[in-house]
């Protein structure tokens, strides 16, 4: 019997991308005809602000076939209902960005066409009213939700540096080989322009038929070897720095996110179980760093943990995110500023549609056009959803009058205005944020609608009142029915 030689997969490095990457191709390809070495050197830190995922996160770790209340504690994680938005659209504003929707639809309406048409009437009841999720959180409660009828879904806040620990001892189970060390250079074959190996500090040559860039920002592979070019959004995502520090944990953890705006950006709180992770996101040409930092230190209740730590980024993509026999994944294809916690997101996702596409030894110039173009067009959608949180505040500073200002993607502004039509969300294809979240975000920033759907008005207004009012009183009778998050976690997967 002839034995097929293996496919070789390298990666170049760790951090949470690498790790994904290294676990998932590990998991889903068959090891007889693939192998997959990552390497990576304890030099190169890794950035710790990834700390808030979505649930596409627990979609992965099931793939992975991973035990959620051991990768908790060993990641000294909690869990993630939404984000709460404070002082977005005006000072004083409060909304939250459920894992949900507002409940079921009646005869094909959503719940949100017979809200306008009470608040029409007169009815002051807030849409966040109708998220079983968000009343589950704001009572600081959790519990996992039935997978046969699920109420919500669920996501992580967990210690970045302890998950890439945690996967990589699950990428070398199932057989990932780790090398220690730096990249110095690499070779480039003549005819086709792929990457040969990659050479090592430490003399040695690793050679691959698919390279995977994890090397965030640097881009080691498909921005410096391979010269792809970087489509700047920072005409549309006006940030372009953010600070991060850590802090001792005061109270019970909140199962959600924070963000909160402020003069010059915003500020996400992220709270795990031995400490809160803080930062503040800002455009450095008009905040400085040190109105940042005094901003972000000044409303940390803990004790801080360690100094604010500085990064700079500029919001876009790679024109390719695979460009010959390169796949960049994570920050070394893309970037999107933190607001909606897409890091991780990017990642899996990335991963996951280089398993739906994955090439033989010879790469289908076909396969990964369709790679770049649905990759290229998800990002676009969740740039567009990130946009709309900055575009539709009306805050006097300079940060968000040049927001107000920006001439929008034509995507966003055919949503837009189809919303203020009809009060419908125009979704198109590759959408990672379905009707609910734009419904969050649209209605939270208090973008209402002149018009809801027709069929909202077949039934007479007092029976959608009572009908209405019937299901807050079972949301807030049911929430209050679910454990306290502490108690959960203490219960289940209380870090050591």
């Amino acid at each position: 019997m002839n034995s097929v030689q293996q496919q070789e997969i390298v990666i170049l490095g760790g951090g949470a991308a690498g790790w994904i990457a290294a676990a998932l191709l590990a998991r889903k390809t068959d090891r007889s005809q693939t192998r997959v070495t990552l390497v990576e050197s304890e030099e190169i830190g890794i950035i710790g602000v990834g700390e808030a995922t979505v649930p596409v996160l627990a979609h992965c770790n099931a793939l992975l076939g991973i035990d959620e209340y051991d990768f908790i504690r060993n990641t000294q994680g909690t869990f993630k209902l939404g984000i709460e938005f404070c002082d977005w659209g005006v000072a004083g504003n409060r909304h939250f960005h459920a894992f949900s929707d507002y409940g079921h639809q009646v005869d094909g309406v959503s719940t949100h066409h017979y809200w306008l048409r009470l608040r029409q009437s007169g009815d002051a009841h807030p849409i966040d009213d109708y998220s079983f999720a968000y009343a589950v959180a704001k009572n600081n409660n959790f519990a996992p939700t039935d997978p046969q009828n699920p109420r919500y879904h669920h996501a992580y806040h967990f210690d970045a540096a302890l998950y890439a620990r945690y996967l990589r001892d699950v990428a070398t189970g199932q057989g990932v080989q780790r090398i220690e060390g730096k990249m110095t250079h690499f070779d480039l074959e003549s005819a086709s322009g792929n990457i040969t190996a990659i050479h090592l500090a430490n003399g040695s040559r690793v050679p691959g038929d698919l390279f995977l860039d994890c090397t965030g920002f640097a881009s080691e592979l498909l921005g410096k070897a391979l010269e792809t070019p970087f489509v700047d959004w920072s005409r549309w995502l006006l940030c372009n720095s953010a600070m991060a520090v850590p802090s001792k944990r005061t109270g019970a953890p909140m199962p959600f996110t924070r963000s909160t705006a402020h003069a010059g950006g915003w500020r996400w709180t992220i709270p795990l179980q031995h400490r809160c992770g803080h930062g503040m996101v800002y455009n450095s040409d008009l905040w400085s760093d040190d109105a940042a930092r005094d901003a972000l230190t000044g409303n940390v209740d803990g004790e801080l943990l360690a100094e604010p730590r500085v990064f700079r980024f500029t919001s876009g993509h790679r024109k390719q995110f695979w460009n010959r026999n390169c796949v960049g994944i994570g920050f070394a294809s893309s970037f999107l500023e933190p607001l909606e916690s897409t890091g991780l997101q990017l990642i899996v996702q990335g991963v996951l549609k280089l398993l739906q596409f994955f090439p033989q030894r010879i790469i289908d110039p076909v396969l990964r056009d369709e790679y770049n173009r649905i990759s290229t067009r998800e990002i676009e959608r969740i740039r567009d959803f990130i946009i709309a949180h900055y575009y539709l505040s009306r805050r006097p500073e300079p940060l968000w009058a040049a927001c107000r200002n920006i001439e929008v993607p034509d995507s966003l502004r055919h949503k837009l205005e189809v919303w203020n039509a009809s009060g419908q969300i125009a979704l198109g294809d590759l959408e990672s944020y379905m009707e609910p979240s734009w419904l969050a975000i649209l209605l939270g920033n208090g973008v209402v609608p002149a018009r809801y759907a027709v069929a909202a008005d077949l039934y007479p207004l007092e029976q959608i009142r009572k009908g209405m009012k019937l299901r807050r009183e079972e949301i807030v009778r049911s929430a209050q029915a679910v454990t306290s998050h502490q108690d959960f976690i203490d219960q289940y997967c209380k870090a050591p």
